[in-house]
């Protein structure tokens, strides 16, 4: 996964998709007070998607999930146009989709982006490596050149040497390892993955998991994860979607939809979460503990540390690097004859990024608090209690 800001790779625009004998007349008629079940009651047709607006940043892995019926699957295939969408706009690097024709839309889907589908889509009558190899073949690549790819990716995915088997031969995961293998193997752009490891056994699907985030930290491809896992959505995604009867209900990180679900329905999905696996320091650091100059007499850090009733205060130099901790026994022991820089106790500063999970042994061990630093500078601190409660509430609240 990747925090890198860049311009969107995909970009998704006012997206709909209904489903029916006059989908564009039931768009133009539509009461918006009508619920799907009421529109399809009424009309017979099914809106899938609905009025969906969202980007994908180019190299990182943007997560929709939802349950059956959700409309998820119908998305990721409006995106290649595989299903055509019934209004909206889709763009791939500025590049408008909808206006694109068969040819264009072909060259598309062979060049700039791939598949994998849940239940593998291998052919059953070509060997691993030819299954591999096809998307070269339809490309016109030589059967030498195209078995040399094919073999790279194939040792890429964990499975070299298995090139000459039938794909009846291989269990589940490996043959999901084989669509995999194919995806990558015409370095496409974007990748669009439906539900590709739901049919894989557990530990099988976690290891899947695992796989693709190390390929993932290799290869730096656009990814769009469809899955109806809540714990693989937040696993897998850098942006999650939750998608519920066509409509988006909530983007965000999966730190956001953890700690803030906006609705009862996301808060459903994430309640049984291991929080600490997912939330950051960043979002339960204080952002206002007391701190003092290093060169500041002794007199005005037990000062401060007396009226707020805290054991300990950080030391900051004056452009707010982090330079230590002063406690207050140590203070009131030296006296008034040294600063406060010289008798700070430097303890090991954290990222904003930690995940809490990481945090909770040291606070185990060690009641002062946590500096937070990005680069030199300290944001705040974290604390035995934030951690605590972060583990155990059901919500935590963004710092400002």
């Amino acid at each position: 996964m990747t925090d890198q800001q860049t311009q969107p790779q995909i970009t998704c625009q006012n997206l709909w998709k209904i489903f029916g004998v006059n989908p564009e007349r039931i768009l133009q008629e539509l009461d918006p007070a009508l619920s799907r079940a009421e529109v399809q009651k009424r009309t017979g047709h099914v809106i899938a998607v609905k009025n969906v607006s969202f980007q994908v940043q180019k190299g990182e892995t943007f997560v929709v999930m939802g349950l059956s019926g959700s409309g998820k699957s119908t998305l990721v295939r409006c995106i290649s146009r595989l299903v055509e969408p019934t209004r909206g706009t889709v763009e791939i690097d500025r590049d408008k989709i909808m206006a694109m024709n068969q040819r264009q839309l072909i060259e598309l889907r062979r060049h700039r982006m791939s598949m994998v589908f849940q239940h593998f889509g291998l052919l059953p009558h070509r060997r691993v490596l030819d299954n591999i190899s096809y998307g070269l073949e339809v490309r016109g690549m030589s059967k030498r050149d195209r078995d040399q790819k094919a073999s790279e990716v194939l040792e890429m995915v964990g499975l070299k040497g298995w090139g000459k088997h039938y794909p009846r031969e291989l269990s589940g995961g490996m043959q999901q390892r084989v669509g995999l293998a194919r995806a990558l193997a015409v370095d496409p752009e974007i990748m669009l993955f439906d539900e590709p490891f739901s049919a894989l056994d557990p530990l099988i699907r976690r290891e899947m998991q695992d796989e693709l985030l190390k390929l993932q930290a290799v290869v730096h491809k656009t990814m769009v994860f469809i899955t109806h896992d809540f714990l693989e959505a937040i696993k897998m995604g850098d942006h999650i979607a939750i998608m519920k009867d066509g409509e988006f209900v909530q983007i965000g990180t999966p730190e956001q939809i953890v700690a803030n679900p906006v609705d009862d329905y996301v808060r459903a999905f994430s309640e049984d979460v291991p929080r600490h696996k997912v939330l950051t320091a960043h979002s339960i650091m204080k952002t206002d503990y007391p701190s003092v100059q290093a060169n500041e007499k002794l007199e005005s850090a037990l000062e401060i540390m007396e009226r707020l009733g805290v054991p300990a205060i950080f030391v900051l130099g004056p452009d707010q690097s982090y330079l230590g901790t002063l406690e207050k026994g140590k203070a009131l022991a030296a006296g008034n004859t040294v600063t406060a820089g010289t008798i700070a106790t430097k303890c090991a500063p954290v990222s904003p990024a930690a995940l809490v999970e990481t945090l909770i042994v040291r606070a185990a061990r060690d009641d002062l608090p946590i500096p937070c630093v990005d680069g030199n500078c300290c944001l705040g601190s974290v604390d035995r209690s934030a951690i605590m409660l972060a583990i155990g509430s059901q919500s935590t609240p963004q710092p400002d």
